[in-house]
């Protein structure tokens, strides 16, 4: 009597065919790391060449996307629908006879209340600036930068009080602001606060600024100073102002600003050195920019003044960071890859070392196939370790380094963690893996196995 079997059904034999190749790779796995096990030197010097190039990655993208990120920042901090309209001291005219060692250009009330009138714009802010002596007894800070302004001012720079307040407006018809009443009162940055105050309290103090004293009502907390000139040097440090009333300014100063640097002096007469606008709907900025520019051409012979729209640095600045990020990212990889050929040229040396080993997997019956996949799945453990080692380093330097600047140097180091640039490292590391493991695993595995039998 014969006994009739059924043959194996589909979902049978791609179960089989599951395990035996789960116990082809995890045996091809246990292998590579015995491999690299004997070669611990060999192999670490190999991985080393990954763990920095990851390490590179990170520290690349998170150190380069803060510093962007930070003057984006910067940029939007002056505010999207904000227009900026500064005097522009334009150059001197060798052929014009000068009569008087004062120069007068720039921005005038006059100009103030005709940008007002502008239909779009919804505020206004105007101020002047120039350095002048700041002093508190014995302690001068010499070349502070004093901004004569409105209450405005700090809601548009989003300024944090460290104590203190700002400058403000009369909060009804019986209490006028320190404008209105030009009141002596000033406010100071955080860093002439610490040079004329370093030992006590700041506000309630009196200083000393061109023979007439002012009382300290408020000190700003530490900001990043804003943009760079073409000599390297900040154009806007707010640590270093102090700021008082606009009529108290008019009123003690006067029209006409003397200022004294390396032992000469000169004059100038503004009006206004700058006015920004506020816009009411950020669809309405270029228009209006371009108002205030035809305004301005109308009632001013020479160009003493320049309009700035944040809203195009604002968009210059994204496309910018964009392409900052795609070049980090390229410099990173290419710190991978020189990894990877490390890697490739250790495998090669190995394949030649082993040459015996992989002829007797062939006799035995081994396939070419196991042969490649043994190399490749080598050369991806080295690349996978490194990349972890190296991504575990590359984000403590991330998140370490700008600690430690603050706590040893008080100095702000801008950061940002990327988590793009940690897949992005991790899979470039892996890919490095394959494809330069790939060569040398092919040779191994076309080696012939008599040849290789015999080699020494």
């Amino acid at each position: 009597m014969t006994t009739l079997t059924r043959p194996p059904s589909m979902f049978s034999t791609l179960t089989a065919s599951l395990a035996v190749f789960r116990l082809k790779w995890r045996s091809s796995f246990v292998l590579a790391l015995r491999s690299l096990w004997l070669h611990k030197l060999r192999a670490g010097l190999s991985v080393l060449g990954i763990v920095i190039g990851t390490a590179a990655v990170i520290i690349l993208m998170g150190f380069g996307k803060g510093s962007m990120e930070d003057a984006l920042e910067d940029i939007r901090r002056q505010g999207t629908t904000n227009i900026i309209v500064k005097s522009d001291k334009p150059p001197d005219d060798p052929t014009a006879q000068r009569t008087s060692w004062v120069a007068n250009y720039g921005l005038t009330w006059d100009d103030y209340e005709r940008c007002s009138l502008i239909e779009s714009v919804v505020g206004m802010v105007p101020m002047r600036t120039f350095p002048q002596q700041v002093r508190h007894i014995d302690r001068v800070v010499m070349s502070a930068r004093v901004v004569a302004t409105t209450e405005d001012y700090a809601a548009i720079n989003h300024f944090d009080m460290a104590v203190g307040r700002f400058l403000v407006d009369g909060e009804d018809q019986h209490d006028e602001g320190d404008d209105q009443r030009s009141r002596n009162v000033i406010v100071l940055g955080a860093r002439v606060a610490e040079e004329l105050f370093p030992f006590e309290q700041a506000v309630g103090q009196s200083v000393v600024v061109k023979n007439e004293q002012y009382v300290v009502v408020g000190v700003i907390k530490p900001r990043t100073p804003r943009g760079v000139s073409t000599n390297g040097q900040a154009t806007e440090d707010f640590d270093n102002d102090v700021y008082i009333p606009l009529y108290t300014c008019k009123l003690r100063f006067g029209q006409r600003v003397i200022i004294r640097e390396g032992g000469s002096r000169r004059g100038e007469q503004v009006e206004l050195h700058q006015i920004i606008l506020t816009v009411a709907d950020i669809d309405h900025v270029r228009s209006t920019g371009e108002a205030v520019r035809a305004v301005l051409s109308r009632y001013h012979q020479k160009q003493d003044w320049k309009v700035e729209v944040p809203l195009d640095k604002l968009e210059a600045a994204e496309r910018e960071r964009d392409r900052f990020n795609v070049l980090l990212a390229i410099i990173g990889s290419i710190s991978l890859v020189v990894g990877g050929i490390g890697i490739m040229n250790i495998m090669l040396a190995t394949v030649t070392e082993r040459t015996r080993e992989i002829g007797i997997r062939r006799a035995l019956g081994a396939k070419r196939r196991d042969i490649t996949m043994q190399f490749i799945i080598e050369a991806v453990v080295q690349t996978s370790i490194g990349g972890m080692l190296g991504t575990t380093l590359g984000v403590a330097v991330v998140i370490m380094l700008p600690w430690l600047c603050l706590w040893l140097f008080r100095s702000k180091l801008p950061a940002n963690l990327d988590l793009w640039s940690i897949v992005w490292s991790l899979v470039v590391a892996v890919v490095v893996g394959v494809l330069f493991g790939w060569y040398p695993a092919r040779r191994a595995s076309r080696l012939d196995p008599i040849e290789a039998l015999r080699h020494n």
